[in-house]
């Protein structure tokens, strides 16, 4: 008997998915699918981003959305291999309105070939294609035209007249890393976009930041689209690095980004169907129009600073760790820092480095990646110089780590945790020994599903996590300060400690505490919390809700979108987030199914 190889396994299986899918059969689609499955779909299919879990929930998406959807042609791509009983193949498809690309896990069962995962994603609308390739401007308007205007004085023209006598169709608060990826997207797209930062200049977010800050992420995990960072970038890139980048970025790319400018306040008005936008550019104010407003101003709120008693007594300097300068002028003197996370290392090791007496307050328990070892383990197979030889670069890696539901993410990162404890064991022992409180996750699933769930609770060890368990950064653990007096903090546990400087490293708030303030405290409820997955694990409260709350897709306030995360994410999701917003600028329908509800507030 001849045995299928796993291309025909995969290319039978998505002939009889899509005859299915042609037929509006529902229930013989889902049928196709094992008992444990999950169908994520970002934007092709519901106009969202949404993941269905079980036959049941398939089967009624399909029901709801194949007629509309039309989809054909799908098609290997590329061979599919078979590793550990699962089939793992790509595919291309159609939709009446756009293309899109797949990928599939295929697992034999007893009745026959059945998908656990299947990822389907927009690529491009059909006839609003990036003007790349062949689509590209020729640029040079070749032959003698009297009074014609050059390239340089038609953009001039562009940013003298959007935001004054014509309107954007989108405006973005928010110009960091998040608001410029989307505008490039959005540019590529011919959507006339505006981005509003009240910093001067495009990467001062992170310009302003303390003066130690690298990426703790790999430079593969973090190009922006359309130009990727030059081979020779550093791995870990300097804070400054970046910001010269999204400065140059901003300009090569011709974003209309209208720096030192504050966005007072937004109202949408439900008979013109856009809002209006009160900004504030270089102390002058203007109105802006547009139909769709997005908020890109990271992946948290405003800066948590907490509330101690006697705060107002202390006489020396307290700052949250966002307003951090650096360790120069703080020879000499006592720094307590609150907080154990990435700041809170990072601000400590830099002030160890410039002999300056520091001691961390570690309230609660913190997950510990050191940096090779997550580089190594988790990361390696997708972002590495190893995964691009191996012919995996960030748009396929991005598409890979797309793929793994967030319902099962968990179990893939697991394993991840396990060997790295085994690894690292040494530095885990004497980090306990030093009475640094330690944690892997409520189910030890580790840092990434930590910054899912609840973007915190932990540290990418760069280093200080040695200083810590030698007692160069000292540590007082299972505690908090209760009274700030005015030259010590008095600690819960009864300690006192001299201090001439407080840093508060207590993290950030919901992002939409932005929403609340700029639109209006009802607004902020109707979307809801932001970020978070609802795994009823710390800081992120049940019921589950299958994608990250809010981000990246419709709300419940209409015509207000959630953009941002990290580099990586920014630049992913970017991408589905600039077609639902070409969709709705050209006119296409775009019926939304499964709108998340909402389920917890700010």
């Amino acid at each position: 008997m001849t045995q299928t190889t796993p291309s025909q396994r995969a290319s039978a299986w998505l002939s009889s998915f899509g005859a299915a899918l042609g037929r509006h059969d529902a229930d013989g689609t889902a049928a196709l699918f094992d008992e444990d499955c999950y169908w994520r779909d970002l934007v092709s299919f519901t106009w969202n981003v949404c993941t269905q879990e079980g036959r049941g929930a398939i089967a009624a998406m399909v029901k709801s959305r194949a007629t509309d959807v039309a989809a054909s042609h799908f098609v290997l791509e590329g061979e599919a291999s078979e590793a550990g009983g699962v089939v793992d193949a790509w595919f291309t498809f159609e939709t009446a309105v756009a293309r899109g690309r797949g990928h599939l896990r295929l697992k034999a069962t007893d009745h026959g070939d059945k998908a656990w995962t299947l990822l389907t994603t927009m690529v491009e609308l059909k006839g609003h294609e990036e003007k790349t390739g062949t689509h590209r401007v020729k640029g040079a308007k070749h032959g003698v035209h009297k009074g014609r205007k050059s390239w340089q004085e038609l953009r001039e023209e562009e940013a003298a007249n959007l935001g004054y006598t014509e309107q954007p169709y989108v405006l973005i608060i928010g110009g960091g890393q998040g608001g410029i990826v989307l505008a490039a997207r959005l540019r590529r797209l011919g959507v006339p976009t505006i981005i509003v930062e009240k910093n001067a200049r495009p990467g001062d977010s992170w310009r302003n930041r303390y003066k130690s800050l690298c990426l703790h992420d790999p430079v593969w995990y973090d190009h922006l689209p359309y130009l990727p960072f030059p081979n020779d970038w550093p791995v870990f890139a300097p804070k400054d690095k970046i910001g010269d980048w999204l400065e140059s970025y901003t300009k090569i790319m011709e974003l209309n980004y209208w720096g030192s400018t504050v966005a007072k306040r937004a109202h949408f008005d439900e008979a013109t169907g856009e809002w209006e936008v009160q900004v504030e550019r270089d102390g002058k104010p203007v109105t802006l129009r547009p139909k769709q407003l997005v908020f890109a101003l990271g992946v948290s709120g405003y800066a948590n600073v907490p509330k101690i008693t006697g705060a107002d007594t202390f006489k020396g300097e307290q700052h949250h760790s966002s307003r951090h300068p650096g360790p120069e002028k703080y020879k000499g003197k006592k720094v307590v820092v609150l907080g154990s996370n990435n700041s809170a290392h990072d601000i400590c090791a830099a002030l160890v480095e410039h002999d300056v007496d520091v001691t961390m307050v570690q309230r609660s328990s913190t997950h510990i990646a050191p940096s090779e070892s997550l580089m190594d383990l988790a990361l390696g197979g997708l972002y590495s110089e190893q995964a691009v030889h191996n012919g995996i670069d960030h748009h396929k890696a991005d598409l890979v780590f797309a793929s793994v539901p967030y319902k099962i993410m968990h179990g893939f990162h697991i394993p991840v945790y396990e060997e790295m404890k085994k690894r690292d064991a040494d530095l885990y022992g004497r980090l306990e020994k030093a009475g640094f409180m330690l944690d892997f996750g409520d189910d030890g699933s580790g840092l990434f599903m930590k910054y899912l769930r609840r973007g915190s609770g932990y540290y990418i060890d760069v280093g200080a996590s040695e200083l810590v368990a030698n007692g160069s950064i000292k540590l007082k653990s299972r505690t908090n300060i209760e009274r700030v007096n005015p030259t010590s903090v008095t600690l819960s546990d009864g300690t006192e400690l001299p201090a001439d400087v407080l840093v508060y490293a207590t993290g950030y708030g919901s992002m939409n505490q932005f929403l609340a303030d700029i639109v209006s405290p009802e607004v902020a409820d109707r979307v809801g919390k932001v970020w978070g997955l609802g795994s009823s694990t710390t800081k992120d409260p049940g019921p589950w809700e299958g994608e990250l709350r809010n981000m990246w897709k419709p709300t419940n306030q209409p015509q207000l979108w959630i953009h941002g995360g990290n580099l990586h994410q920014s630049r992913h999701y970017s991408q589905f987030l600039s077609l639902q917003l070409k969709a709705r600028y050209e006119g296409v329908p775009t019926p939304v199914y499964a709108q998340a509800a909402v389920h917890h507030l700010r």
